[in-house]
C-alpha cells in the first residue's frame, strides 16, 4: 500500500500513479498546489483523473485568453499605427503666391468653353467691325494686322502660364504618388503582420491541440486498464 500525496490516505497498488509518470503539464498543476509534490510521490487515479480535468479546463480557458489577447493586439496595433498618407489641401488652403493663383485661374478660363465662345466672338466682332462698320476708315483694315499681333501677344503669354499651372499640378501629382506609394506599404506591412500573427496562432494552437489529445489519450489508456482489470477479475 503506498499513500496519496495528495489526499494522505493509502491507496492499492494497482491504482498508485508515480509523479514521474505523469505529464509535465499536470505535474506542474498539482506542483502549485502542493510544492512538495515530487517525482517519487504517489496519487491515485481518481485524483489524477481530478488534475487531468483541471489541466484541461486550464489548457482552454488559456487558448481563449490568447486567442483575445491577439485579437487585442492586431486592433491595437492598426488603430495605434501612424497615418502615413497625408490629405492633399485644395489650392484655397495652401499658401500660394499671387502669380500662382493668377496662374491656375487662368490656366482654368483658357481651357475651357467660355474661353473659346467669348475669344471666337471677339474675333468675329472685330472682323465684323472692321469690314462693314467702318468702311470708310477701320482702324485695322483685312488683312487684320492688329489682330494677328493681338492674338500672337496673347498666344505667347498663355503658353507660359499654362505650363506654370501645369508644372504646380505635376507637383502635385507626385506628392499623391508619394502619398499613395506610403499608403500601399502601410497596408502590404500590415497584411504581413496580420499573416505572421495567423501563422503563429494556427501553430499554438495546433500544440495545444495535441497536447489535449494525449491527455484524453491517456484517458482512454486508464479505461482500457480497468476494463482489462476488470475481465481479468471476473
Amino acid at each position: 500500500m503506498k499513500i496519496s500525496h495528495v489526499s494522505k490516505l493509502e491507496i492499492k497498488n494497482d491504482e498508485a500513479v508515480k509523479g514521474q509518470d505523469l505529464r509535465e503539464g499536470i505535474f506542474k498543476l498539482i506542483q502549485s498546489q502542493f510544492p512538495d509534490f515530487t517525482k517519487d510521490s504517489y496519487l491515485s487515479i481518481d485524483e489524477l483523473n481530478k488534475y487531468r480535468r483541471l489541466y484541461l479546463t486550464s489548457l482552454i480557458v488559456q487558448e481563449k485568453g490568447e486567442i483575445a489577447l491577439i485579437d487585442k493586439d492586431v486592433m491595437e496595433a492598426i488603430k495605434n499605427n501612424s497615418i502615413l498618407s497625408e490629405n492633399i489641401q485644395d489650392d484655397k488652403d495652401e499658401a500660394l503666391t499671387f502669380g500662382q493663383r493668377m496662374a491656375d485661374h487662368i490656366a482654368e478660363f483658357g481651357g475651357s468653353w467660355t474661353f473659346i465662345i467669348v475669344f471666337f466672338s471677339f474675333i468675329l466682332v472685330w472682323i465684323l467691325i472692321n469690314l462693314y462698320v467702318l468702311t470708310t476708315k477701320p482702324f485695322d483694315p483685312f488683312p487684320f494686322i492688329l489682330l494677328n499681333l493681338i492674338l500672337s501677344c496673347l498666344a505667347s503669354i498663355q503658353a507660359p502660364i499654362i505650363m506654370m499651372s501645369q508644372n504646380r499640378q505635376e507637383q502635385k501629382d507626385r506628392i499623391r504618388g508619394e502619398h499613395d506609394y506610403k499608403i500601399n506599404l502601410k497596408a502590404e506591412l500590415e497584411i504581413k503582420l496580420l499573416s505572421e500573427k495567423i501563422d503563429h496562432l494556427l501553430v499554438h494552437q495546433n500544440r495545444k491541440l495535441l497536447e489535449i489529445q494525449e491527455v484524453q489519450t491517456d484517458y482512454l489508456e486508464d479505461l482500457m486498464k480497468e476494463i482489462k482489470k476488470n475481465e481479468t477479475g471476473k
